[in-house]
């Protein structure tokens, strides 16, 4: 009979999972997963594909960019202590972002004093002495706990898995001690086949409710951040709007979820309508409105989601007036399936209420369109010139994977795209975008994938790491820089405070200006390609040779510098 311990009990929870990728960035306490993967592949066994990455951070965010776009669960498994410190900004994104990751961490609990089992010196100062390494992740995680015995440890494990993919989903951690996955484990009698999680829909009667409010409704309008987190969702927020003509705003998106091109699509600003609509249906979103008093006085607001009540939020009940909690999926086709059978197909107030929200759509069409204009007449680079090179050049199967702060705005309103998993904005935080592009080409490895990012944003990514995992796991991307030079962010804060202040009447800002190296360089040491471009007539063909390096297995970067 074959001899097993908890590399082996890891490895197989992970199969029992559906887990594809084990994304690592390990310390030196997890042998025993290694000796089991080293055994899967003599074996020739089926099993999840261990990645080796480079940094805490990029690990997780990897596994947080896979999952967005397949919905599938993955593994990270993590240094104790300071790794998972480092880790912890990822981890943080995933619970504001609801996404399922299992992270792992492994530790010794018993500091060199069994005699059977040396952990090495390393673990003497570990953090396990401040209650153990669940501590520093609790706050953001949905669950934490430490694996006690090898017994258990393959169930902690299914549950931990179990936790992440239950409403709301989100992030669990387990510590693993080496004591534990070192000691010898027997395969269960019975390996259950581990059920999917359930999607939740609501009531009949809820769904009927609402379906009579919109019918009713003369100005309905719909604010969006991740109705098309899943390419389902997108369709049916499409046949939603288009049975009742109702317009759409994603506010502060995290997904594309609607087409720009739409009569419906009236941008990424609520404030004009707001005041005008008697129903207001928040579907997928945290914020939908700034401040939280901005919100609607005049009208009803209904907030669609698993879990309607954010828990990241001070405000978080969204000045709802009523709550539908269901899977975004599910619950949009269920109204669409009643709406369907009780509106009157040739209503006047429906068709009226089309051409209207037309208008305003080809206005803002058309002040987008002078935009441009006027922007591709400067003989320096404006982003919006940037965002329109990037529409006629790239593919529309591209994905963009966006981390810019003052460019957000340009990019949402300039860059085209028309179909869900086109756009993806990072959760919680500086430092992601790079691993999320990773994770992303990982899910998609045949579409080209383009991270979208500010000088500033781009530094605080792991970049060295990203590139080289890029490289190692093959897994080309191209990287844009919208460089100007500054944390403009910070720069307008300041003047946000200070409008007639010393700094503006003497250009002295402090923690603003960037001595940013040649970013164009950055991929040189893993036979990447990258290019600076400064002149408008040269920026479309710098895109078009980037793009063909990446087509031809390369990691690429274009830097692009714009006018200030």
């Amino acid at each position: 009979m074959q001899k097993y311990d908890g590399g082996e009990a890891i490895l197989e929870a992970f199969r029992n999972l559906g887990i594809d990728y084990i994304i690592s960035s390990p310390g030196s306490e997890w042998a025993p997963v290694w000796e089991a993967l080293a055994r899967q592949k003599i074996q020739e066994n089926a099993g999840p594909t261990y990645i080796n990455c480079w940094h805490e951070t990029l690990a997780v965010n990897m596994a947080i960019g896979y999952t967005r776009i397949t919905g599938k669960l993955q593994a990270v498994l993590l240094h104790a202590g300071v790794g998972l410190l480092q880790g912890s900004i990822g981890i943080h994104g995933a619970n504001q972002g609801e996404v399922p990751v299992l992270i792992c961490s492994g530790e010794a609990n018993s500091y060199g004093e069994n005699p059977e089992l040396d952990p090495q010196g390393q673990w003497y100062r570990n953090l396990s002495v401040v209650g153990g390494p669940n501590r520093f992740v609790d706050p953001f995680t949905k669950w934490s706990g430490q694996a006690t015995s090898p017994y258990t440890l393959y169930e902690q494990l299914i549950r931990a898995g179990e936790m992440a993919q239950r409403v709301p989903l989100g992030p669990t951690f387990l510590d693993i001690p080496i004591e534990t996955m070192i000691h010898p484990w027997t395969v269960p009698k019975k390996i259950r086949q581990i059920p999917k999680a359930p999607t939740s829909q609501p009531s009949p009667e809820l769904i009927k409710e609402l379906s009579t409010l919109l019918i009713a409704s003369n100005s309905p309008l719909i604010i969006t951040e991740s109705a098309g987190k899943e390419p389902a969702g997108f369709a049916n927020l499409v046949e939603l709007s288009d049975l009742l003509s109702i317009p759409i705003i994603e506010s502060s998106p995290t997904y594309s979820n609607f087409p720009k091109s739409h009569p419906m699509h009236l941008g990424f600003n609520p404030s004009p309508l707001i005041g005008t609509s008697d129903v207001v249906l928040v579907v997928g979103s945290r914020s939908p409105w700034y401040p939280p008093s901005a919100g609607p006085t005049n009208a009803q607001v209904i907030a669609i989601d698993e879990n309607p009540i954010k828990g990241q939020m001070v405000y978080q009940n969204l000045m709802a007036d009523m709550y539908i909690e269901g899977d975004l999926t599910t619950t949009l086709a269920l109204l669409n399936t009643e709406l369907k059978n009780n509106i009157q197909q040739e209503s006047s107030a429906i068709k009226e209420r089309w051409l209207r929200n037309k208008n305003q759509h080809d206005k803002l069409e058309e002040q987008n369109r002078i935009s441009r204009t006027e922007a591709g007449k400067k003989t320096t680079i404006d982003p919006i010139f940037l965002c329109q090179t990037l529409s006629e050049i790239m593919p529309d199967n591209c994905v963009y994977v966006e981390e810019t702060t003052s460019h957000r705005n340009t990019i949402l309103q300039h860059v085209t795209w028309e179909d869900p998993h086109r756009y993806i904005h990072p959760h919680g935080g500086l430092g992601q975008g790079l691993g999320l592009a990773l994770g992303v080409k990982l899910a998609k490895p045949n579409q080209p994938v383009v991270a979208l990012m500010g000088d500033g944003g781009l530094l605080y990514n792991p970049i060295t790491q990203s590139f080289g995992v890029a490289g190692e796991a093959n897994l080309p991307f191209l990287t844009i820089v919208f460089n100007n030079g500054n944390y403009e962010a910070m720069r307008r804060n300041h003047l946000h405070y200070y409008p007639d202040g010393e700094a503006f009447e003497s250009g002295i800002f402090h923690g603003v200006h960037i001595p940013s190296p040649e970013y164009s360089e950055l991929v040189a040491p893993f036979g990447g390609y990258g290019i600076k471009v400064d002149k408008p007539d040269e920026l479309a063909q710098a895109l078009k040779s980037a793009l063909e390096a990446v087509d031809n297995g390369k990691i690429a970067i274009v830097d692009v510098l714009l006018d200030k």
